[in-house]
């Protein structure tokens, strides 16, 4: 008895006396966790251990959606039917116990880039390029049919309008698969303002891609690093321009290009230069910076992961997007970049405001989404 009751005291004191997170800790990793988009396998909550961790226990900021793992295209993700998809997003934001809804993404451009297809029960999207083509009444019809289809899935945050100019009509990954709205600049500013105005009306983020400009590339930022400086024209960038002055853009994504005419060291998600003194700065844009996928061979070619996180939040974004979707899946990448980034920034390698700069720009952002 006396075994027993001296074994009790002394659990009851290492608990009592194991060291506690301070208040100040606890609301760092918070905010850091608010800067991650997560992508996971699964579809629904139960398929998979780690995401509703992330969601109620981590507090990440969001979740993208895809329709298969990309490097085999064979393994379904998170997308079977309406109904299922539907399920999924109501499951994902009760899982969330914060005051403000869970970012649920998602690729949604139409065309190739269309991961609610019609084989699994949902209507036909049309390419931006064709859509465009059509007109802007026919710009309208997709955008509005895209808009209502996610508000009705649960799924709060698309990542489209794609504003890349199509300078490059062979560029493998903009151009040759119709995702460019028009060459002409103005035209896309036009066709992605109809978008910008849909998916606000039924309470979906947009977010511009790919900034400053994809569309003159000759590579694929998937596989590798991509050089635009000798392709790449600064009327690339009258969309984001124009759009920003009108006060319709939420969200930009940035790019994994290299652009030595803006920066002669880091690609676009990972330069200062082009995320703050360009698109901040420059174009006054206050709204929320995600990276293009940290996943990319773009950068996990160059780059470990350690310092493509840290470039990334030095270089002003604020939404870190981990899709989980490359060759190596990852149940513990939520918690393994807060870990990092919280000891970058006791190390003094990440200033500490930057981090709480960008969980109030997410957080001001989310306050514009209606309550799931």
């Amino acid at each position: 008895m006396k075994t027993l009751l001296l074994s009790f005291c002394t659990l009851m004191c290492l608990t009592s006396c194991a060291p506690k997170e301070d208040a100040d800790s606890i609301r760092l990793k918070n905010d850091i966790a608010q800067m991650l988009i997560v992508g996971f396998r699964g579809q629904t909550l139960a398929d998979t251990s780690h995401i509703r961790r992330d969601i109620s226990d981590l507090h990440v900021g969001g979740v993208i959606l895809f329709e298969y793992d990309a490097p085999s295209k064979q393994r379904k993700r998170n997308i079977a039917s309406p109904n299922q998809v539907k399920h999924l997003c109501r499951q994902l934001q009760q899982a969330n116990n914060d005051t403000l809804p869970l970012l649920i993404g998602i690729d949604q451009e139409g065309g190739v880039v269309n991961r609610l297809r019609q084989s699994y029960g949902f209507p036909f999207f049309q390419s931006a390029k064709a859509s465009a083509a059509a007109g802007p009444d026919s710009v309208r019809f997709y955008a509005r049919r895209t808009a209502r289809t996610l508000h009705k899935l649960g799924i709060n945050l698309n990542f489209a309008p794609c504003v890349d100019v199509d300078v490059n009509p062979e560029c493998p990954v903009i151009g040759k698969l119709g995702r460019s709205f028009s060459a002409d600049p103005d035209h896309v500013s036009a066709s992605a303002r109809i978008w910008l105005d849909e998916q606000q009306k039924s309470g979906v983020i947009s977010c511009l891609k790919h900034f400053p400009g994809h569309g003159s590339a000759d590579g694929d930022t998937h596989l590798g690093l991509v050089d635009v400086s000798s392709s790449w024209l600064p009327t690339e960038l009258i969309p984001y321009r124009t759009l920003i002055a009108e006060g319709k853009v939420p969200m930009v994504m940035t790019a994994h290009v290299r652009n030595d005419r803006l920066d002669t060291l880091y690609p676009a998600s990972l330069s200062s230069v082009v995320t703050t003194s360009l698109l901040r700065d420059s174009l006054y844009f206050s709204g929320v910076v995600i990276t293009d996928d940290l996943a990319m061979g773009a950068i996990v070619s160059q780059y470990g992961f350690e310092e493509a996180l840290r470039l990334a939040i030095l270089a002003g974004a604020d939404l870190l997007c981990l899709s989980n979707n490359g060759s190596d899946y990852n149940p513990d990448i939520a918690p393994q970049a807060i870990d990092i980034i919280f000891r970058l920034v006791k190390e003094g390698a990440i200033p500490e405001d930057r981090i709480h700069q960008s969980a109030a720009r997410i957080r001001h952002l989310k306050q514009s989404l209606p309550t799931p």
